[in-house]
């Protein structure tokens, strides 16, 4: 479970850089500002969790079934959350908002949110 959680928050950490990248020399030329803005979020919620699931990965050497859980609410919270947003404004700069990925986004942060609330009930009980 560590090894998956090393291997996505560094996945998570070189891709936001990379869109990071993508969003101020490239995206900056196409999107307004409050499209800039909902993307630089996608990044930075993308970037946070990827720190975030690297400590985890260092810290839980056992395959704990909370643990477990842990990981993978901030791992399908990240990619529900920030990718969503991606798509969203990207849809929307080309004029072809994909409306479906609306719902998407507050499913992502409920996978965020259980993380954290599942984290601090590990550590309240540790």
């Amino acid at each position: 479970m560590s090894q998956l959680a090393l291997i996505s928050g560094t996945i998570f950490g070189l891709l936001s850089v990379v869109f990071g990248a993508f969003g101020a020399h490239i995206l900056k030329k196409k999107l307004n500002v409050a499209q800039l803005q909902s993307f630089e979020t996608g990044v930075k919620y993308q970037m946070y969790h990827a720190i975030v699931l690297l400590i985890l990965g260092f810290e839980f050497q056992n395959s704990a079934t909370m643990n477990a859980y842990i990981i993978y609410s901030f791992i399908l919270g990240t990619i529900l959350f920030s990718f969503s947003i991606y798509g969203l404004v990207l849809s929307s700069a080309n004029h072809k908002k994909l409306r479906f990925l609306g719902p998407i986004t507050p499913l992502g942060g409920l996978f965020l949110i259980i993380g954290w609330m599942l984290l601090l009930i590990k550590l309240i009980n540790f």
